[in-house]
């Protein structure tokens, strides 16, 4: 008799060791640090129209392309840098996608200018009780009151793609509310 092993039941990304480590590890685990916020609320931003590995695939790109997403660095890029992300095939090369990093991170440099962190921002509008489990995954919703209301903080403060939806993925990815469903391995 041959024994069996079942797969581990998981949100999303069986079958790829790469989006298997991000559900296992990352999603949904506290982030903090403005640097770390601003490559979350990028890769959200550059995943909108694509499958989340496909980001997840590119990330490394991303982070040598945007100097780590250190704000300072990001917001010195002019368009002798843009013109060079265009042509590099570690990131997504959508101008308006590539356009909105540096937009964002100049966001961040303002804040911090002005005394703020992105992270006290972006946390203050974790919510006040954690939601319910989700039973399934269509039980987990694509935006929330709180996910409308940063995005248009965010917005006023300077921020571009950042939407009520790509800020419920971003609040998911960087723990600020946990939708891994019932049963799931990682909600142990």
């Amino acid at each position: 008799m041959t024994a069996t092993t079942a797969t581990p039941l998981r949100c999303f990304g069986n079958g790829d060791p790469l989006y298997e480590a991000y559900h296992d590890h990352e999603w949904a685990v506290p982030v903090h640090g403005d640097a770390a916020l601003l490559e979350r609320i990028v890769l959200e931003g550059a995943q909108s129209g694509l499958s989340w590995v496909t980001i997840l695939r590119k990330r490394e790109g991303y982070r040598a392309a945007f100097a780590g997403f250190e704000p300072h660095a990001v917001a010195a890029f002019g368009e002798e840098d843009v013109a060079r992300l265009m042509e590099d095939t570690g990131i997504v090369r959508n101008r308006r996608k590539i356009e909105s990093a540096i937009v964002n991170a100049r966001a961040v440099v303002a804040l911090q200018d002005a005394g703020e962190s992105l992270d006290a921002l972006f946390w203050s509008f974790a919510p006040e009780a954690p939601p319910a489990v989700p039973a399934t995954w269509g039980d987990v919703p694509a935006s929330t009151p709180e996910s409308v209301a940063l995005a248009k903080e965010l917005k006023r403060r300077g921020f571009v793609f950042v939407g009520p939806t790509t800020m419920y993925a971003a609040m998911q990815a960087c723990g600020l509310v946990n939708d891994h469903v019932e049963g799931c391995i990682a909600r142990a």
